[in-house]
């Protein structure tokens, strides 16, 4: 009994020190010092952001270890809604979903933690990292508002995710700080008060005093907007601004007239779209203008330190505001402190330099990233997509019929392609004038699958003439390049509105009665290609180079590992289309445009002895690729 007794005690004493040391443990504001207070001693991070999404797990701590090298003390990272809730009930927590193995492994390596669930969180990812099936569900959903559907589900996610992190937040024992609530808000064309106050509310329900709450906006995009009565409010600026810090702060003054000053997006680069230059900045720009933040005795996250890539259909797309969309790059090396395969760049020295006058820097080897060159590899075509057999192979399901034309969206499908066809009617003239309304985002025309031309939502090109003759069988392959992420405007994809011909006196005669066959693409289809080949069961589909005039094809290659490291797939030559290693989706590739010419291959996919390589080509093939060992990311 008395042996019982002082195990009691023993737990009782424990569980009293535990209480006592959380108890001590608080992250506040001190708005006379205008610092930041850890356990009441003033404190301020220099953070780099890091999204687990664009990395492998195996790679997280590697990636993790150079930040810390470089002196950062604080870690910067978004939470993926539909990357955890892909499908309306379903959620995802492991793999390059497994949050909590992340936040473990950022505070082994002595990180706090800076915490952006979003729910909306831009980022450059597709719809801006809202699930694209909250349009299936809710057709008319107003997204970032106080719509009630909206605010539903938001309320579902936040009860699946928040008590998995509760224990992670500093108050409770964790490296989570900082939680931020929504996301430049203050930029966004509808400003709902109540939507904010709602999610600060639902927010601080799991949260509480545990981290500090905290808003990010630009500037000069009414920040007056985003800020919320009782939430730490921050700015962001890149380089170019730095010349403005000044009027920036005055600002950022003008709705928190205390409290430390932070830059929550310092940009050391900027993002591409395609069909553009590879955005670029100077090092030792980068390198002054963190300095000059520094000297304000500011806080600082370096957006983004890490980039990675936006791996198979997750990159996103942008608008601005101006209605011309424009389709991020796979490739989210952003031109970042760190390099695409987390090699340390100059700009990684030129920081680490900066970052050593201000704060202690830890003495961490920094090794180099290892890539490799594998050569060339031989593509072989397998399937043509659109003839029965593809169809088959990579369709989903059974098509679908319906007088109009229905989205991704209303299909319950994510991305890749859908094929819509109709018969044709008699032309009254000839040639005639095709036209797609509402078309997202580009589109390949066929009639009796003989290719007519592309439109594109890109260029605002949505007409093509056809001529009078035989054939009937319209077919219209419409691929979903990315849902726009910032100023999010319920972007669905394929045809959203009619489709038309001429008739002789200049009105419209309306297409109906269209077949739905869809192509996702996704790793289902992928192991039904690989089982095909397996069976070598396959036939040319005819021509092996130039350009596809029947439809997409699929061509099929191996090549032999003999040592485990990153490597680069060039695909210089080829059209458009999505490349796969192994079943691994790499993600969008169109060097036809560029300005990214090579997808990154991690390592990781790869295994010692022969691997495979799957490219769904859309326009224009070549009889061979290469694994190259750099990355060519400028055109």
């Amino acid at each position: 009994m008395a042996g019982f007794i002082a195990i009691v005690v023993i737990i009782l004493l424990i569980n009293l020190s535990v209480a006592e040391e959380l108890s001590h443990r608080r992250f506040t504001i001190d708005n006379v010092t205008n610092t930041f207070l850890m356990n009441g001693e003033p404190f301020r991070y220099v953070s780099g952001s890091f999204h687990y999404f664009r990395a492998l797990p195996e790679v997280w701590q590697k990636r993790l270890r150079v930040m810390r090298a470089s002196g950062l003390n604080a870690v910067d990272t978004y939470i993926e809604w539909s990357l955890h809730n892909p499908q309306d009930g379903i959620y995802e927590w492991s793999g390059i979903a497994d949050i909590e193995t992340f936040i473990h492994l950022a505070e082994q390596e002595g990180f706090y933690i800076i915490l952006r669930p979003g729910p909306y969180i831009c980022a450059e990812r597709d719809n801006g990292g809202i699930p694209y099936w909250l349009f299936s569900k809710y057709p008319n959903i107003r997204l970032r508002t106080s719509d009630p559907d909206y605010l539903y589900e938001v309320s579902i996610w936040y009860n699946k995710l928040m008590p998995r992190l509760q224990r992670y937040f500093y108050g409770n024992g964790g490296p989570i700080i900082m939680v931020q609530i929504e996301n430049e808000y203050g930029g966004f064309h509808t400003c709902d008060r109540d939507y904010l106050r709602w999610l600060r509310d639902e927010t601080h329900k799991y949260v509480g005093d545990q981290a500090l709450l905290f808003t990010t906006d630009i500037p000069d995009l009414n920040i007056k907007c985003g800020k919320i009565d009782g939430v730490f409010a921050t700015t962001d600026f890149g380089i170019d601004r730095v010349k403005e810090i000044e009027d920036i702060w005055n600002t950022l003054r003008s709705v928190q007239p205390n409290g430390p000053l932070v830059n929550s997006e310092f940009y050391p680069g900027w993002l591409t779209h395609w069909q553009e230059p590879n955005q670029r900045r100077d090092a030792n720009a980068v390198a002054e203008a963190l300095r000059t933040i520094l000297t304000y005795n500011a806080s600082v996250n370096l957006y983004m330190y890490f980039g990675g890539t936006n791996f198979g259909f997750t990159a996103g797309a942008n608008d601005w505001g101006f209605g011309k969309y424009a389709a991020d790059i796979t490739s989210y090396d952003y031109d970042a402190v760190m390099d695409e395969a987390g090699g340390a760049t100059k700009k990684f020295l030129l920081v680490r330099d900066v970052i050593s006058e201000f704060m202690n820097v830890p003495n961490i080897e920094v090794l180099p990233s290892r890539a490799k060159a594998f050569g060339k590899v031989q593509m072989k075509p397998i399937i043509d997509l659109l003839s029965d057999e593809g169809r088959l192979l990579l369709a989903r399901g059974s098509s679908v019929e319906s007088i109009k034309p229905r989205t991704f969206e209303q299909l319950e499908q994510f991305s890749g392609l859908v094929l819509y066809e109709t018969d044709l009617p008699e032309f009254e003239i000839d040639p005639t004038l095709l036209k797609v309304d509402q078309l997202r985002d580009r589109a390949y025309v066929y009639v009796d699958q003989i290719f007519l031309g592309t439109l594109s939502r890109e260029n605002c090109i949505y007409t093509v003439p056809i001529n009078k003759s035989i054939r009937k069988k319209l077919q219209i392959l419409v691929e979903n390049q990315g849902r726009i992420n910032y100023y999010v405007a319920n972007d669905m994809k394929g045809i959203l509105g009619n489709v038309t011909v001429q008739k002789h006196n200049g009105q419209l005669q309306v297409l109906e009665n269209w077949k739905h066959t869809q192509f996702p693409l996704e790793e289902t289809q992928v192991k039904h290609l690989m089982k095909y080949v397996e069976s070598k069961q396959r036939n040319s589909p005819g021509t092996e180079t130039g350009s596809l005039n029947h439809g997409p094809i699929a061509y099929y290659g191996e090549f032999i590992v003999d040592d485990i490291a990153d490597t680069y797939l060039n695909v210089r030559g080829w059209g458009k289309g999505v490349a796969y290693v192994n079943g691994f989706n790499l993600g969008r590739y169109w060097p036809l445009v560029g300005p990214q010419i090579t997808l990154y291959v991690p390592g990781e996919i790869l295994k010692i002895g022969s691997n495979n390589l799957i490219l769904i080509e859309y326009q224009l093939s070549q009889k061979e690729i290469s694994l190259d060992s750099k990355p060519q990311l400028d055109g």
